[in-house]
């Protein structure tokens, strides 16, 4: 697989990874802390903290294996240019809260960048995260 592949399939997990459906309103205190945990997901991408990133998620979840394949495809990609950026970040307009489930709605923009190459876009994007104890962590999509 040539590196323009590598890159157009990282930025599709990405892509995919934060879309989806929609949802109801949502108490001020959770709704904070999960717009938190998107905010800071996203961060930890854009530093390709791997680890970090995978602890905003539910262990064992979509979302879980998708930081996992995105964080060798990444390593893949650094073995053959040496330098590999993400840059990315998401506006987000709702978040409904069904219980312990939750879902965030907004625009998600990526562009990765590497061995010459330079791959991104955005749009429409769908979160969602389940309360897992007293913290919210994403599981999909």
């Amino acid at each position: 697989m040539n590196r323009k592949h590598l890159f157009l399939v990282a930025f599709m997990i990405l892509a995919v990874f934060l879309s989806g459906c929609n949802g109801v309103v949502t108490p001020a205190t959770d709704e904070a802390k999960i717009k938190s945990v998107v905010y800071e997901f996203v961060l930890a991408l854009n530093d390709q903290n791997w680890s970090k990133a995978k602890g905003y998620c539910v262990y064992g979840s979509d979302a879980y294996y998708k930081v996992s394949l995105m964080e060798d495809m990444f390593n893949n990609i650094h073995l053959t240019c040496g330098n590999v950026t993400l840059s990315s970040y998401m506006i987000i307009y709702n978040v409904y809260i069904y219980g312990n489930y939750s879902e965030v709605y907004g625009d998600f923009y990526c562009v990765i960048s590497g061995c010459g190459q330079v791959e991104g876009g955005g749009g429409i994007a769908y979160t969602y995260l389940q309360k897992v104890g007293n913290s919210w962590k994403i599981y999909g999509p």
